[in-house]
């Protein structure tokens, strides 16, 4: 069994489950358990340790962990100094980038950012908020929220800076967004001293490669069928591949196997208009990994 071993951060809270659920389909099985930090992972040469989301970026820097994931806003947030091995497009609701949006109460008459010169504001990214108006030249009161930052408008604040992805909250709190202040997308990051590292750096690029693979599944399935060669410059002009699809020779000179990849939503109508168009023994399979 090797010695070397990776040290690396999952996150805590709303990003856990996402995150077992991508490394599950990944090959990597992750278990949790109430009363500890340190998740089970079916690899000898991984470490998981639970990290808030928040406070990944500071204890990667710092070399506590080889490496972690966490959300652009966060590394930015700490201003951390560390290497971004890739962006993975998932969140606890959607595969969409998150928000952080400025907000007032839907009747205040603020416009802008300008329009708040001199007023409170809360928010959990007290220097994103700080360097977001200071771009806009206005000078504000920027003060940490511990939570339940949309309810603090307008009696304990002016207006807040809060993340969103589907804007529900928001418009259960009676409030409206006056800017964006961030789209922000979840990182696998690494500590510029681990990643130096050959055998960390490898183990590394495999993760990212399995995982980022999985995601470009999302939504893909494969279709392979069989096709008369007479038909099959029209069957290739049906099919919105992914990339050009794979033809092969059959036993039967006349006919040939095609296959490919493209979007689920595109096979209701494709799969009809493909039988219509002469394709025989249509068959539809899902896709776990997509690796360029």
């Amino acid at each position: 069994m090797s010695q070397q071993v990776l040290k690396l951060g999952i996150p805590a809270g709303s990003l856990q489950e996402a995150t077992a659920e991508l490394f599950k389909k990944a090959g990597y099985n992750i278990k949790f358990s109430s009363r500890s930090y340190y998740p089970e992972i079916d690899d000898p040469e991984i470490e998981c340790l639970l990290v808030r989301a928040q406070e990944m970026s500071r204890y990667v820097e710092l070399g506590v962990l080889d490496a972690g994931i966490t959300g652009y806003d966060w590394i930015l947030e700490n201003g951390s100094d560390v290497a971004e091995i890739c962006e993975l497009m998932f969140s606890k609701v959607s595969r969409r980038p998150v928000r952080w949006v400025l907000c007032v109460p839907n009747d205040s008459p603020v416009k802008s950012a300008k329009d708040l010169a001199g007023k409170r504001i809360a928010t959990e990214v007290v220097n994103l908020t700080q360097n977001y108006f200071a771009k806009h030249g206005v000078e504000v009161k920027v003060e940490f929220s511990w939570g339940a930052t949309e309810v603090k408008p307008p009696l304990l604040a002016d207006a807040i800076v809060e993340v969103t992805e589907t804007g529900s909250s928001l418009r259960a709190n009676n409030l409206r967004i006056v800017e964006e202040v961030l789209q922000s997308t979840t990182r696998f990051i690494a500590n510029k001293a681990a990643l130096a590292e050959p055998w960390k750096k490898n183990k590394l690029e495999n993760i990212a490669l399995m995982l980022q693979g999985c995601l470009a599944a999302e939504g893909k399935v494969g279709l392979m069928m069989n096709v008369r060669r007479v038909d099959l410059e029209r069957i290739l002009s049906l099919l919105p591949a992914l990339q050009k699809p794979t033809v092969s020779s059959l036993s039967d000179p006349d006919w040939v196997d095609v296959n490919t990849i493209l979007d689920e939503s595109y096979v209701r109508s494709t799969v009809p208009a493909l039988k219509g168009a002469g394709a025989r023994g249509i068959v539809e399979y899902q896709i776990s990994k997509i690796i360029d």
